[in-house]
Order: C-alpha cells, then structure tokens, then sequence
C-alpha cells in the first residue's frame, strides 16, 4: 500500500516465484524417481546448482515496475529509443530521468551507463544499447550482445548491487533473433553468478507474452533444477557454449598471444638470441598459409602435410557446428531416430539410432546430419557406444552409404577415438554384406567396433535392459523371433 492507502502497482521481487519453485512443486505432486548414479556420469557443461537456482526469477510482466536495486533499460547509442521497454520507463521515472540522460551524452553498443530510478521503485537504471543484427555479421552482434549483459552486471557487481531485473536486451526493432539472444544473455548470467554469485541475491528476467515461452524453453539449459533435468536438457544445448564467462568464442579465430611471440614454450632464456632466431619463419606470426585454393590443390596431391589436414578439418567439423546451431532441427528431433539412454556395463554412455525412424526419402538427410552433430557433440568428448536398432527397417528407412561416408568424414577424431562399440540388433543378410563392403572398402577403421546382435538377449550382456529405452515395436519383433524376455522394465512409452 502507499501512503493514500491505494494498492501500490510496484511488485516487490521478493514476492515473486523463483525459478524453482514451480519445479519443486511438481516434483512433490508426481514423487519422480530420482536418476541412477550410473546416470550422473554425463554431466552438463551448466551443472545443476541449487545455489545459483535459487538466485534467479522469470516473470511475465513491465520490467518497469520491479522493486529492486537497479532495472535494465534497452536503447539506442543517443539512449532515445521509443521501444516499449523505454517508453515504459521514462513514464513511471518522470521528467528528471530525460534531464539526466542527456547528461550521458549517448551510450556506445555493448556499453553499460548508469542513472538514478527517480520515480521508479527501482533505485538505479541501467542503460545498455544491444547491436544491430545482421546475419553476415552475426560473431559480431553475438559479441556486442554478451557485452551488454556482461557490462551490466558488472556494473551491479562494482555498485555493490543486491538485485537487477533484466528486460529482453535485443530489440525487436534491432532485427536479433529471440532464442539465439535467448542462449547469449542466460549463459552470460550463468557464467557470471558462477565467478561472482556472491554478490547479487536476485537477478530477474521480466519478459513479454511473446518472450515468456522461449525462456521457459531454455532455461533449463543452463539453469536445470534437478540432475534428471541436466541430462535431459543436455543434447539440446547449443555448438557454441562460450567460454569461462560465456563469451562467444569464434575457434578459427583464437590467437594465442605469448611472452615472446615466435618462441616455443619450452625453450629457456639461456639458449640465447641465437634460437630466438632460429624460429622465426616457423611461428603463425610469420608464415602465410596461402590462398584456399592452393591449399585444396596441395591436399588432391598428397602435399600438404598430416597437422595442416587436420587443422583444415578442424575448421571444416567447426562450420558444421555453428550451421547445427543456426538451423531449426525440431523437425528431425520429432522422429526419436536419435536418443541418449543410460551406461552400459563400462559405465560408457549408450547412444540409440533408431534405423525404422528415419525416413530418408521424406526427410533432408543435410538437416539429419546436422542433428546428429547437434546432439553428439558433447557426448563424444567421453567414451560412448551406439546401438543401432535395424528392426524392421526396409528400402524407405536405408541410409545411403555415400550419406555415412559424408557423416563419416565431417565428423571430429573424438567422434572415432571415443565410439568404443556399435551394437547392430536385428541385422539381415542384406545389411550384414552392406556393413561388411562399407567397413572394408570405405571407413576400414570402424570395422572392429561392429558387433552384430541377432536378439536383447545378447544386447543385455552388454548393456542392463534397465539402462537402455526400447521402442515397443524392437520388443515385439524380438519377442516373435526369439522368444519373450521377462524384465521388470518398461519400455519408453514415447518411442
């Protein structure tokens, strides 16, 4: 209540919901199992931490009208702009904030300016000014905008801030797309509270009807409230997860800067000027790489030497990822083709493809390699092994072998290093002779890791039937050809 008594339109942050609270609450209401320890083995890159749960809030409504220590205001370099954010603002500060503002004289992209609340309950602004987005520019707009929130609560941190609710920062009008903007501000707020948790007890994310849908989708990614949510929301994080403090991180780009540039690490002060010479010529700094063409000339002819390969595939395998990133996969998520299960007997992550879920005629296979980039790239950094279910499989759902050559190549060594064993169940003669010619004459190096699986039977010597989720058709074939197996295990009934 003010002082006349009347209902204050202010909402004190305290009041509000944290993000885990509704998640709590069902986790009462359903009694959900809690994941196996074999389980935890996959950890999330954004671990779930209870501490740094605890500290944030997502609410639908007027950034405006919050209760904290400072809000976050989103315009432009003259700090002028009439979006919705703005306008809202400067009505509930009054006519002193104006004043102020021109006193700034402007606000440069990715900067961060403080001013007083005046009116608002807030007692301090921030005002940042998010970047311009264009798709031929997008390294440079992802870092402007991570420079936005990092410059922010950064600023809170030196003011000794206790709370900062934040707007959505990419204007509409700015053109930046709402869900890659989306994964750059919570990563950077993760990140942040990570090093500097400590210092601010709320952060507040006040969002639009429209926006509200999109954080609920993501949050979870990097905010998960329960390790059974980690490792769900694991596969859909994005390629690029930023670096320590969540700051876009371009591979081809990171130039690694030492105390005497042209001189290996190793090589000690005593050996003189006379090595420090002795390299020049050999260091990035003072050699060219040559054109590209050239390059793709010298490997056609056996020229160019193992290292240079693998760095041109590196940047290759690189390209695929911030494509993977770029793209709307939903579609190809929607067939359950490709899936994270438990552990086997190793304690190895077990990976399914499920061959009958893939219709390769229908589908833009591109698109399918993508996805399978998307999701395995964090799990092949470890040990993992794949089951491939070929049951019930026909012409409709057979992969080109010119497709898994491709897959084959555009993928990372860790993919090949770390793929331990590929179970194929339910094999026919056809695909046996398929796999053989393949593994013999295109990929020779996966050909020890196949092992053909004629029943469950001999799948669950190697993997605990409770560790691996089973479409219900791959049970009845298995049943009607080898007979039934008894478990107490359900299979997923979302296969």
């Amino acid at each position: 209540m003010d002082p006349l008594g009347a209902p204050s339109q202010f909402v004190d942050i305290d009041t509000l919901p944290g993000w885990t609270d509704a998640y709590e609450a069902k986790e009462l209401d359903s009694h959900q199992n809690p994941v196996g320890k074999a389980q935890v083995d996959v950890r999330s890159p954004f671990p779930y931490r209870k501490d740094i749960n605890e500290k944030i809030v997502l609410w639908k409504g007027d950034v405006a009208l919050l209760n904290c220590t400072a809000i976050v205001n989103t315009s432009n370099e003259s700090l002028t702009d009439k979006n919705p954010v703005s306008e809202s603002i400067f009505v509930h500060a009054g006519p002193d904030l104006k004043d102020e503002l021109q006193k700034l004289k402007g606000c440069r992209t990715g900067e961060a300016k403080l001013t007083k609340g005046f009116n608002l309950a807030a007692r301090f602004i921030i005002h940042t000014v998010g970047p311009k987005y264009k798709s031929r520019y997008r390294t440079a707009a992802e870092s402007s905008l991570y420079s936005c929130y990092r410059n922010v609560l950064q600023l809170a941190k030196e003011q000794a801030m206790c709370s900062v609710g934040f707007c959505v920062i990419n204007s509409v009008k700015r053109c930046y797309p709402l869900e890659d903007a989306t994964h750059i501000a919570l990563r950077t707020v993760r990140r942040f509270l990570e090093i500097h948790g400590e210092t601010l007890e709320k952060v507040v994310f006040a969002v639009s009807e429209l926006e509200e849908a999109t954080y609920q989708k993501l949050l979870p990614l990097y905010f998960p409230r329960s390790l059974e949510e980690e490792i769900q929301s694991l596969p859909y994080l994005p390629a690029d997860i930023g670096n320590a403090e969540g700051e876009p991180v371009v591979p081809e780009r990171q130039i690694r800067i030492t105390e005497k540039p042209g001189v290996p690490d190793d090589a000690s002060d005593e050996e003189g000027l006379e090595a420090d010479l002795s390299f020049i010529g050999s260091h990035a700094f003072a050699r060219m790489e040559g054109d590209v063409d050239k390059q793709r000339r010298l490997i056609l002819q056996g020229q160019l030497s193992e290292a240079a390969l693998q760095k041109q595939h590196q940047r290759n395998y690189n390209r695929w990822l911030c494509q993977a990133r770029a793209e709307d996969l939903s579609d190809i998520a929607s067939l359950k083709a490709l899936y994270q299960t438990g552990v086997d007997n190793c304690g190895r992550t077990v990976m399914v493809v499920v061959g009958r879920n893939i219709p390769v005629t229908l589908i833009d296979m591109e698109k399918a390699l993508l996805y399978f980039i998307h999701v395995m790239d964090h799990i092949a950094v470890k040990e993992y092994v794949l089951v491939y279910f070929h049951t019930l499989t026909n012409d409709y759902n057979q992969l080109d072998s010119n497709f898994l050559k491709k897959l084959y190549d555009v993928v990372d060594a860790k993919y090949k290093r770390n793929l331990k064993a590929l179970y194929f169940v339910h094999p026919t003669f056809r695909s046996k002779v398929s796999a053989w010619f393949f593994t013999t004459f295109t990929v020779s190096g996966l050909k020890d890791k196949i092992h053909y699986v004629e029943s469950l039977q001999q799948l669950f010597a190697a993997i605990p039937p409770e560790q691996i989720d089973l479409p219900p058709f791959v049970l009845e074939y298995d049943a009607r050809e080898n007979g039934p197996y008894y478990s107490s295990y359900p299979p997923s009934p979302d296969l």
